[in-house]
């Protein structure tokens, strides 16, 4: 994204209804050239909805779509720029690899050694140069998940859709084949969108995040952004591991624990207001206490989990509100101050990692 200054692509007030059914409602998005952006929500939220409004499967009910400054709003998909890549890869099983990635050149007239070039290019590029006169169903998921994204790519487009493009392959696959289509952006420089349920893919491949929920934009940003300040609960909960505690808000800057209080920022709410305060386990802190012990609190090992470089603790306390908190201990901690279930542990709630959101 260095030295980007206008949008590749831009939607506007996007909305599409299915009968009484709102999908989408009223979304605008700006997506920069080489950009690699990831719609991310749980199923139903509307990302893939707007990936088929963005591609032309779907036209939505109202709103306008421009990509590279042309209104493509009303286009069918044979006419806008982009390659799209399914989780089900969709290749032609009766074809070979070759024939598949040079489909779509055949079908625009390029000369047939320029088609010869441009394929063996790309299996070159996607790491299956010697795979071309085999069919699909000789190949790995993995393998035919590359020749996908080859053939999406062989016409060089502008843009580049990717609809859960790993959900149907093994975990590890999935973890060498997201690095791999990462480096590939990079090295084409194409603007892509990929659609995913899966926030570790969203966080380890994006370059921002398009957190989707009920048909709506709960949050845009970098990775970074999102899981350190997510804007709301829904957010928070949604991508890694939050802990919710109810808390009232006491004046500025203080709130109460169920009678011990505690300092965060609290901009945007008023004294005697109801609140969920929020924070992740590993920002949880149990070293020692020394005399500023201002946000610790008393809390009750009930469960210890080893999880290898680190111990995941759940605790409870009087101070929780009924909520039982997890947090994330090291190794070196846990053993240095004897921590074992049923032992009683002060930790501290660091301000500066406190997030507030509403509470009905």
């Amino acid at each position: 994204m260095d030295g980007v200054t206008r949008p590749y692509l831009r939607i506007e007030n996007l909305t599409k209804k299915f009968g009484d059914f709102t999908a989408l409602d009223n979304i605008s998005l700006d997506v920069f050239e080489n950009e690699f952006v990831c719609f991310l929500g749980p199923s139903g939220c509307g990302k893939t909805t707007l990936l088929r409004a963005i591609a032309g499967l779907d036209i939505q009910t109202y709103g306008k779509i421009e990509q590279d400054k042309q209104d493509i709003s009303a286009l069918p998909p044979s006419e806008r720029d982009f390659g799209i890549v399914f989780q089900s890869y969709a290749l032609f099983p009766n074809m070979t690899v070759n024939k598949n990635v040079s489909y779509g050149l055949e079908n625009q007239k390029y000369p047939k050694d320029k088609i010869v070039a441009r394929v063996a290019e790309l299996l070159e590029l996607v790491g299956l140069p010697e795979q071309g006169i085999k069919y699909p169903a000789q190949l790995s998921g993995g393998q035919q998940q590359r020749v996908a994204l080859a053939r999406a790519m062989a016409t060089s487009p502008g843009m580049l859709l990717l609809d859960e493009p790993l959900s149907a392959l093994d975990a590890r696959v999935r973890v060498h084949l997201r690095a791999e289509i990462k480096d590939l952006q990079r090295r084409l420089s194409v603007t892509t969108i990929m659609v995913t349920h899966d926030q570790e893919e969203a966080l380890t491949m994006a370059d921002r995040i398009v957190v989707m929920n009920q048909g709506v934009i709960d949050q845009i940003g970098t990775p970074e952004e999102i899981y350190s300040r997510p804007a709301t609960a829904f957010v928070a909960d949604f991508i890694g591991t939050m802990n919710f505690i109810d808390c009232t808000v006491v004046s500025e800057g203080k709130i109460d624990l169920s009678g011990r209080e505690l300092r965060c920022d609290t901009t945007g709410f008023e004294p005697g207001q109801k609140a969920s305060m929020a924070i992740r386990p590993e920002d949880v802190n149990a070293q020692d206490i020394d005399e500023d012990n201002y946000n610790v609190v008393d809390g009750h090992i009930k469960h210890l989990e080893f999880m290898g470089s680190y111990y995941r603790a759940e605790l409870d306390g009087e101070y929780f509100a009924g909520h039982e908190i997890e947090a994330d201990f090291s190794v070196n901690l846990v053993r240095r101050k004897g921590i074992k279930i049923d032992s009683q542990l002060p930790i501290r709630f660091p301000s500066e990692f406190i997030s507030l959101y509403p509470r009905d």
